[in-house]
């Protein structure tokens, strides 16, 4: 059911995500799957604003601790997929928010979708 990771040796190492990416990869998958899916709107902005902060990338953190806690629960089912998708698109609101207080010209190094269209979008 669950993944045991012995944490003894590995003191030193930079810590990274690859094993976690590993174990949920064909569900992230089906995630950002999800994600393109849900950016369509018959308001042109949407998919627009959508689309720029998906293209930005990113690690996909959160949906991937929440695939992998539906995992380790061993739960079986697709809806841990729509609460990953629903996860990161909270998350990725919570970026334009603080960009648009900050007022931030820049996230992850690209133009901030506030920058682009305005606090108003």
């Amino acid at each position: 059911m669950g993944v045991v990771v012995n944490l003894d040796g590995e003191r030193d190492k930079k810590p990274t995500v690859d094993r976690l990416t590993a174990l949920v990869a064909d569900d992230i998958k089906a995630v950002n799957t999800l994600i393109i899916q849900r950016m369509h709107s018959p308001v042109a902005m949407i998919p627009q604003l959508a689309g720029h902060i998906v293209a930005a990338g990113g690690k996909r953190l959160r949906p991937m601790l929440t695939l992998a806690a539906a995992r380790m629960c061993g739960y079986v089912g697709e809806r841990h997929l729509s609460l990953a998708t629903c996860v990161e698109f909270i998350h990725t609101a919570t970026l334009l928010h603080d960009d648009v207080v900050d007022e931030s010209d820049l996230r992850r190094g690209n133009e901030s979708a506030n920058a682009i269209w305005g606090n108003q979008a």
